[in-house]
């Protein structure tokens, strides 16, 4: 087999793997369009990026957890995501999910307390990252 065959299979399965991993997060936002509008999860990235800090450092928090917050904040600061951000709307949309996902993981491993306790802005905003995290305003869904 030439080289350039294998490079091409390479090419051929990274494209395939992208597509794959798009259309599961496509799917994800379409199983859950009531959970919060791609605006409302635009102007809380500020505040939702200083609640994944403060979980990030708070050593209460198993250490699996602060992991996944760490490569969560790693994700949001890379200028690389799988949808680039460059494209309007879809470009924050996989953000919001990669945030939707790793937060629900957040609370089935710490609770929901572990939001509440660290969340920096208004109680309307957490009532929004409560249904981003798959739990209702008033407690878990």
């Amino acid at each position: 087999m030439a080289w350039w065959q294998v490079l091409l299979g390479v090419v051929a399965g990274l494209v395939l793997l992208y597509a794959v991993l798009l259309g599961l997060l496509w799917g994800y936002a379409r199983r859950h369009p009531e959970t919060v509008t791609a605006r409302e999860a635009l102007r809380l990235l500020p505040d939702v990026v200083r609640l994944v800090k403060r979980l990030a450092g708070d050593g209460s928090l198993p250490r699996g957890v602060r992991v996944g917050l760490v490569l969560l904040l790693v994700y949001l600061a890379s200028p690389v995501d799988l949808v680039p951000d460059v494209l309007p709307v879809i470009g924050y949309a996989d953000d919001a999910v990669v945030v939707a996902l790793v937060l629900r993981a957040v609370v089935r491993r710490a609770g929901p307390e572990a939001l509440t306790r660290h969340w920096p802005g208004t109680p309307a905003g957490l009532d929004l990252v409560r249904r981003l995290a798959g739990l209702s305003a008033a407690g878990p869904a």
